[in-house]
């Protein structure tokens, strides 16, 4: 998974605002990911009709529940032919390792089975709510380190951060340990409600496996010209 274009969040509200902005898009393999909003709307559905258009997908629901309901749910999602999945680390190892096993059990015979990534801290997440919200005192670094400790101890492929961590993570796991980036913005771009953010060449800088980009994409004028810009920042290359 290291080097892959970014990947483009597809946050619409239907399948027909979906279709409308991946029309504009002729010429490129894409990666998307589909996250609660879309799959819960569409379905499966959605994904079937995604793969048709030759994209692979980032299926973004990050399961987080007792061990016995999200092996039997990532057995589920392991039939869909998805590249990528998720959890929440803080469910804990016993829900990881369960979550790795379901997926090993569903993956239809022949089949790679989906890439498994952990969510270490949303990147809405800040020190202050860490600390007064959910009354966790160890400082927000700690805990995503710790969680990505605790990821690959369970067998999984990596997980999700902010860029800003992705080197102290690296100095905790293996370097073939994914770390898949969202809040991704250009450097003229608005942050909204996420905290921790970064630019594509800073997340490359940072040697991080994936980036997740939304609106500096979607709610662009032109997409497909932002996409691209975007691609050559990540990738370090000229327009």
């Amino acid at each position: 998974m290291k080097h892959t274009p970014p990947i483009i969040a597809l946050d619409f509200a239907s399948a027909q605002e979906t279709y409308a902005f991946l029309d504009r898009f002729q010429e490129e393999e894409l990666f998307v990911k589909v996250g609660m909003e879309l799959f819960y709307q569409e379905g499966p559905a959605i994904l079937e009709k995604l793969q048709e258009r030759g994209c692979r997908i980032f299926l973004d629901l990050k399961c987080h529940d007792i061990p016995t309901t999200v092996y039997k749910a990532m057995k589920r999602l392991a039939g869909f032919g998805v590249s990528l999945v998720n959890v929440h680390a803080a469910g804990g190892k016993q829900m990881m390792e369960s979550a790795l096993e379901g997926l090993e059990a569903g993956t239809p015979a022949g089949q790679k089975r989906p890439s498994l990534i952990a969510v270490t801290q949303l990147t809405s997440t800040s020190s202050e709510m860490l600390q007064h919200e959910l009354l966790i005192e160890r400082p927000l670094l700690d805990t995503v380190v710790h969680y990505s400790r605790l990821a690959e101890e369970s067998g999984l492929d990596g997980v999700v951060c902010s860029v800003h961590e992705a080197e102290h993570i690296y100095r905790a796991v293996s370097l073939d340990f994914l770390t898949v980036t969202p809040g991704i913005r250009m450097a003229d771009d608005k942050n909204n409600d996420q905290v921790r953010v970064a630019t594509p060449s800073y997340a490359r800088e940072k040697g991080v496996s994936a980036i997740v980009v939304g609106r500096s994409i979607t709610q662009a004028e032109d997409p497909v010209s932002a996409y691209r810009r975007i691609g050559h920042e990540w990738e370090g290359t000229k327009a």
